[in-house]
Formats: structure tokens, sequence, C-alpha cells
């Protein structure tokens, strides 16, 4: 085991008393993630408490815990085990020589992340290192902070929010030399009052910026000279990146490669690049771009990271694709199933559109969350992307879909169904050779569990 943090190391950070010398390889707070030579945060919440899980956390393996309660097991005691988190996290960014890249935005943040990561790491020697899954949020991002190697060169950490005032108070933690917006979308609407504010809330990024540091805003968005406003006391230098001529990171052509993907064009101060990225759509070019801003601003290697995005597989959740063995052939499965606001949804089905179908088009669509009193214009406004995209089905999915099932009325076939368990029937019943199925919506609604259980029979 390559050791992450000693004991002492631990102690000397969190301000605690350590009851043994031991070293650890890894951080969790969850005990179901704990593995050998792992470091077991005993988190205190609303509905548990870490401490009862401490046994089973030394059955896995731990090394070592950090605990506020004195325990059996060698244990770093602290008064506070939250507090103690963000304290190792910030022990762990103070220590790093490590050029940071913090993102966000209202979608793609996550895509982003792992393309940058995946960028950066294929020059890097496995000295990069990023936020695992969507760690994005009070406990997610000091705890990947607190995960990261000392010896890191790159390191890339996604962030985000619902309420203003969050991404201020953890873009200070990871004090980034380059931090990403890469869209705003009325996500969280419920908690804001505007798409302006959602801006507002997202720039809150620039003002961890390390001095000379960069900001990579959006040319094409809406909210772009709102976020240059917001970047300009923080950041040394301001890039744009899209499809606009004036942005600074620009896509001059891009075209729908044999694969799936898109081939680019692109321009990058006096440099002329082109690459392929393997993911499909027009918001994953906007992605890319952002991808070669940042790389560009650490003193990356821009070739090495143009052939990261050609290989970047798709993401579990956010466009996975499973083919399915079913009697008479196969049936394409295309997972967005983690997260849906209004802007994504559309990207997604315009994406469905131009997927090359032999059969049917199916979309299998979950309600959009936290869209406050606008959730009914928010769902009905889907419609005229679904015509466009060419469904020949939409199964809607949750009872915020019925303002979508009205706008739509007979114009295609439809159903409207209460829960993902009731549409996982309707699929199986009617799927055939040659369709693709699209499965899309927020989280909570759990169209995951749809997808696993048509992909248990993929081929």
């Amino acid at each position: 085991m390559t050791s992450l943090w000693t004991s002492s190391e631990i102690a000397e950070a969190v301000s605690g008393k350590a009851s043994a010398s031991f070293e650890v390889g890894g951080v969790a707070f969850d005990s179901r993630e704990v593995g050998p030579g792992d470091l077991f945060i005993a988190l205190k919440g609303e509905a548990t408490d870490g401490h009862r899980f401490v046994g089973q956390a030394l059955a896995a393996g731990a090394a070592g815990l950090l605990v506020s309660e004195p325990v059996e097991g060698p244990h770093v005691l602290i008064g506070d085990t939250m507090a103690a988190l963000n304290d190792l996290g910030r022990a762990s960014r103070e220590r790093s020589s490590a050029k940071i890249v913090g993102v966000t935005g209202s979608a793609g943040k996550t895509g982003t992340k792992e393309a940058l990561y995946a960028a950066l790491d294929r020059s890097a020697g496995g000295r990069a290192h990023r936020s695992l899954k969507s760690y994005n949020n009070h406990t997610g991002v000091p705890l990947s902070l607190a995960r990261m190697p000392s010896e890191t060169r790159f390191g890339v950490f996604e962030m985000g929010m619902n309420h203003s005032g969050e991404l201020a108070a953890l873009t200070r933690l990871v004090r980034p030399h380059v931090a990403i917006v890469t869209a705003i979308a009325p996500a969280h609407r419920e908690f804001f009052s505007s798409e302006q504010a959602i801006a507002d809330a997202k720039a809150e990024i620039f003002e961890g910026l390390e001095e000379g540091g960069t900001a990579l805003v959006p040319e094409d968005s809406p909210h772009r000279d709102r976020l240059v406003a917001a970047a300009r006391p923080y950041a040394a230098r301001i890039l744009t990146f899209g499809f606009g001529e004036g942005a600074d990171v620009r896509a001059n052509y891009a075209i729908r490669a044999p694969g799936g993907g898109t081939t680019v064009t692109a321009t990058l101060g006096e440099a002329h690049l082109s690459y392929t990225v393997s993911q499909p759509g027009r918001h994953w070019v906007s992605n890319s771009l952002a991808v070669l801003g940042a790389v560009d601003s650490v003193g990356g290697d821009l070739a090495a990271a143009g052939l990261a995005l050609s290989d970047l597989p798709g993401l579990k959740g956010r466009g996975q694709r499973h083919w399915l063995a079913i009697d008479g052939g196969e049936a394409l499965l295309i997972d967005e199933s983690y997260n849906a606001n209004p802007a994504s949804m559309a990207a997604t089905l315009a994406n469905f559109g131009e997927e090359n179908v032999a059969g049917r088009r199916i979309a299998v669509l979950g309600a959009m969350r936290e869209l406050g009193e606008e959730s009914p214009s928010f769902h009905a406004a889907l419609a005229a992307p679904i015509e466009r995209s060419k469904v020949d089905w939409a199964i809607l999915v949750g009872e915020e879909m019925e303002a979508l099932a009205k706008a739509l009325g007979s114009r295609i076939k439809l159903a409207h169904v209460a829960d993902a368990d009731a549409a996982v029937g309707l699929v199986r019943e009617e799927i055939g050779p040659g369709d693709a199925i699209l499965v899309k919506g927020s989280n909570s609604v759990g169209l995951a569990t749809l997808v696993e259980a048509l992909a248990r029979g993929k081929s």
C-alpha cells in the first residue's frame, strides 16, 4: 500500500490525537466503500451516525479511524469529524503542488470533469486525480481533496450547488488554478428567483481562483457577459469557448463521425486542432472545447488530450450505451438516467433524433425535479424537442409529466406512468429488433433501475 496519510499527518491536519501509529492509502466516510488500508471517517448526520459502522469499517480492512468518540481500533480523536474532513481536505490542497481545475455548471460538469481527467492523465503517467462519481457537495469535495496523493500533477474537482453561497465555500477549499462553467440552465430553479440568479451562483466558482488563474466561460450562453463580469475581479485571464465568432477556444467545424461521435476542427489561440469526440452531440463538442482550454491553461499536452477525447467511454447514467439481445436481433439502450433539466433534456433529445435507427425511437423520460412553480411549463415545453427528434413512442414517468402528456396530446404514441417499475413492463412488452431506447430523467425518479433491469439481458 502506498501511504496517503500517516496517523501523525492526520492528527496534525485536524488538530486531533492519534491513539496509535498507522498509515492509510485511501479515505472514505461510507463504510460500504471502505477497502483494505483506508481511513474511515465517522461522520454524524441527521439520519445516522458513522460511529455505528466503525466495526463494519474495521472488518472491511480500515487501517485507521477518524472519530469524535473513543472507539476500539487505531484512530485519531477529534471533536467534530465533519470539520476534520474539511481540515484534511484543506491540508491535502496545501501540501500539493498540482495544477488544479474546478468544474461547475447546470449540465455537463461530470462529463467534462471525466474528459478533462482523461485528457490530463494521458500525459501525466497516472499522476492525475479527480473527484469520483458526482462527489461535488460539502462532503464530496473535501473527501475528494483528502484522497489526492501528494505527488499528483493535475487535480480535477467537480463542484455543485443548489443554493447560493455553496460554491463560494467549495471553491475556496479547492483553490483552482482554472475554473470552468460548462453551461447555465434552469436546474434547481425551485431555489432561485431566475436563471440569472443561477448564473450568479455558478459564478461563485471564480472566487476561489489562485493568483494568476484562468476562468473558462461558455461563449454561446445568454449569460456569457454576466459570467465574464463575475470572473473579472478574480481571474488574471478569461477565456470563452464555443461555436461563436468571438470564442477564444472555437469549434470551426463539427460533423458527426462514422462511429457516432463528432469530428471537430478547433482554434485555440494560434493553434489549429483536429480531433474526434467519442460522445455524440453539440453539447459534447462544447465540453471538449472547455477541456482543451483547461489543458492548455495548466500546461498539459493538447495532442494527448485529443487522443483521450476520442477514447472516452460513455459514462453510466450519462450516455452509456448497451446493446440488448432480443428475439430477432438487438436493440440500443442509451442510458442518460442520472439527471435532467430542461436544457439537458432538449440537447439529449436532439442527439437522439440524429441516431441511425433501423426500428423505432422510444423515449422513456422521467420528471425533472426542483423546478419550482414553473415546473409544468418547463415539462410542457419538451413537446417540441420530442417531435423534432422523431420519437415514435414516449413513455413519461412521474406526476410532473402530466403537463407534457397534455402538450403532446395524440400527436405521438405515448404512455404516462407513475414510476420506473411500470415503465420497465411497458418497454419489455413492445421492444423490437432495431429499436433505440433513450432513458433520461432526474436521478430521484429512479430510472437507473429501469436501465439495470433491461441491461441484464444485453448481448
